[in-house]
């Protein structure tokens, strides 16, 4: 029995069409996971090393679905996103260094996702790739200031569909499931720093900072779509909230890492079965699987890394713009008109604009590909454990701490990224390859 006054939630409705209604921020933060910075590094990871580190997707898919969770109870029962819970609780200079560290490595990922866009359509059609990157940015600007928040959240939600192009080419080339299987549960680890730094990479693209200020914001953005109060202030609409938030970051986790393996056991069974092991980018990927796999392969693969980069690129550009606009103390939304936005459309419009001329400045992007993955793991650790101080502090959450099991997940997420970083540091920094 509810006490009067207070606020409740619909029950959840049933069935197959129901469940893909109630998928929202987890599902669009999983599918953005998987972005074309990705799907460069996974290619590099499966024509380099073959099936010998799909087991670190078992080992990452737990670890993503709680601090994934973790965040989007943040922004669900506190009605504020990280970077303005931050700013509530914990001295400015914290807020100011996350923030800084989170536009850079967007920046960067921006830049690494939209060059790989613009070389995937000149393998396709010809052409420019600088002209095709700008155009991407260009594009991606003007839908995410140009359509409502509803509109735009649906057209988010129907492009992960794309994604399964990548699951279409394991049946047009020949995966030996028995072996590419049995490296699931069969960690192989070598000690040397090609493979410190390619598992850095691997974590760095499945916990990426950019999530966690999305996702978060994501379910700000639904409350107010629902006209709803946060959850702290509601405690009793808690229970069936917090079971969607959890099956919406564990569907969105799963079609993750599902795709994620899906384009290492399709390279590794082409390209580094071929003897092809150094592959620089998602494009040169794509290029590489034509005389291997054929044309069908080739152009899924290469239409999959245009798909996922127009829904990747808005996450990333939209997660600075939540950040900046939570630090300056000001509201943002992408429902808000632009006029009345203006840091928060103008933070879009800029790190867009800045990740599209990053190889016009001459940056190389088949490097910034696999660094941008590697960046992300780096910052991820330090941006976790104050996700978890805040998700644990009374003053932020009200009654409605995360539960022990959470708890344990988010920290041990915390440690494998801080252990991986530490891992990466020791190789490279000494030499040992």
């Amino acid at each position: 029995m509810t006490a009067k006054g207070a606020e409740t939630e619909p029950e959840s409705p049933r069935g197959p069409i129901a469940l893909v209604r109630t998928l929202g921020p987890g599902l669009i933060a999983g599918a953005a996971d998987d972005d074309p910075s990705g799907i460069g590094t996974h290619s590099q990871i499966g024509a380099a090393f073959g099936y010998r580190l799909s087991w670190t997707f078992v080992l990452s898919f737990p670890l993503m679905v709680a601090i994934q969770e973790v965040a989007a109870e943040i922004g669900r029962v506190t009605g504020a996103g990280i970077a303005r819970n931050l700013r509530r609780h914990y001295p400015r200079p914290l807020l100011w260094s996350m923030v800084s560290l989170l536009l850079v490595a967007n920046i960067i990922n921006l830049g690494a996702d939209l060059a790989a866009m613009g070389a995937a359509l000149a393998l396709l059609a010809g052409g420019s790739a600088g002209l095709y990157t700008l155009l991407f940015g260009i594009v991606s600007i003007v839908l995410e200031v140009g359509l409502s928040y509803p509109r735009y959240a649906s057209i988010l939600k129907w492009t992960t569909l794309t994604l399964f192009t990548y699951v279409a080419v394991l049946f047009v080339v020949h995966v030996p499931w028995g072996k590419a299987l049995g490296a699931l549960v069969l960690p192989h680890i070598e000690l040397n720093a090609a493979y410190a730094t390619a598992f850095v990479a691997i974590l760095g693209t499945t916990i990426s900072p950019y999530l966690f200020f999305w996702q978060a914001g994501q379910e700000i953005e639904e409350q107010h779509r629902r006209h709803a109060k946060p959850l702290c202030l509601t405690p009793a609409a808690a229970g069936p909230e917090l079971k969607r938030i959890r099956l919406d970051t564990l569907t969105g986790m799963a079609f993750s890492t599902i795709i994620s393996l899906a384009i290492v056991f399709a390279t590794a069974a082409t390209l580094h079965a071929e003897g092809i092991s150094d592959i620089a980018t998602s494009a040169q990927a794509a290029e590489a699987l034509r005389p291997v796999a054929g044309q069908f392969a080739f152009a899924m693969f290469a239409l999959g890394i245009i798909g996922t980069g127009l829904l990747a690129v808005p996450v990333l550009a939209g997660s600075a713009a939540y950040a900046v606009t939570e630090m300056a103390g000001i509201a943002g939304s992408l429902d808000a008109k632009p006029l009345s936005a203006r840091l928060f459309y103008g933070t879009i419009a800029a790190t867009t604009l800045a990740g599209a001329s990053l190889s016009m400045l001459g940056i190389d992007p088949a490097r910034a590909l696999y660094w941008a993955a590697v960046v992300n793991g780096v910052l991820a650790a330090p941006l976790m454990a104050v996700m978890m101080l805040i998700a644990r502090n009374p003053r932020a959450m009200g009654r409605l701490v995360v539960s022990r099991r959470q708890t344990w997940g988010g920290w041990a997420a915390t440690a494998v990224m801080a252990a991986a970083s530490c891992l990466f540091f020791f190789f490279v920094l000494s030499g040992r390859g």
